[in-house]
């Protein structure tokens, strides 16, 4: 089995096959969007504002082939942090499209006053599991380090983690056979290492 980790330059590629090289995965960096056929899984990761991720989408010619990729339900895909939020039809950060794999949008995270609550949301976060979902799993008091100041807001139906910022707010989604967190496995130690473990031995 081969993991390809799409490198589209915003994501920490390094971090990420580290991760997956601990588990005893082959994993490999994928620059050009021709080879995720030579791959069994795909992993999107991203980091920075989602309008210039959207923009290297188009630019080197992204978007297409992880749409078929996805609606072809041709392998599991993990998007990971602005990956996932590539998932959803946009941002309030900026006028960039995302994929619209799943209906929504990413919201600013806007804390109430007195709350102590700082954006961006950095650190690490409890998630909640929402369903039964074999990527979140049922391991008790996962903990997820996060970095973002933006959350996706879409249909509970696709929702299968959330995690407390004065309110649930969405941590991680699935539709089909495409799984997207917010949060970063790549920096979460053991809980990482665990949910990377399962997105491996989901079935292809």
């Amino acid at each position: 089995m081969l993991i390809g980790i799409a490198d589209l330059g915003i994501g920490n590629f390094a971090a990420m096959a580290k991760m997956l090289d601990q588990l005893g995965a082959d994993s490999c960096r994928i620059t050009d969007p021709a080879q995720i056929g030579e791959v069994d899984r795909l992993v999107l990761p991203g980091v920075g504002a989602f309008d210039y991720a959207a923009r290297v989408l188009d630019e080197h010619g992204w978007r297409a082939p992880l749409i078929d990729t996805m609606a072809g339900d041709r392998m599991p895909v993990l998007a990971v942090c602005v990956g996932m939020q590539l998932l959803v039809d946009g941002s309030e950060e900026g006028v960039g499209r995302g994929l619209g794999w799943i209906p929504g949008r990413c919201r600013r995270l806007v804390p109430p006053v007195g709350s102590g609550l700082k954006v961006p949301h950095m650190g690490w976060s409890d998630i909640t599991p929402t369903c039964d979902d074999p990527v979140i799993g049922t391991e008790p008091d996962q903990r997820f380090y996060f970095v973002h100041s933006f959350a996706v807001d879409c249909d509970t139906a696709h929702v299968t983690a959330t995690f407390d910022y004065a309110g649930p707010k969405v941590a991680a989604v699935r539709k089909g056979r495409v799984w997207g967190v917010q949060f970063h496995p790549e920096k979460s130690h053991r809980f990482g290492l665990n949910l990377l473990r399962r997105f491996i031995d989901t079935p292809c």
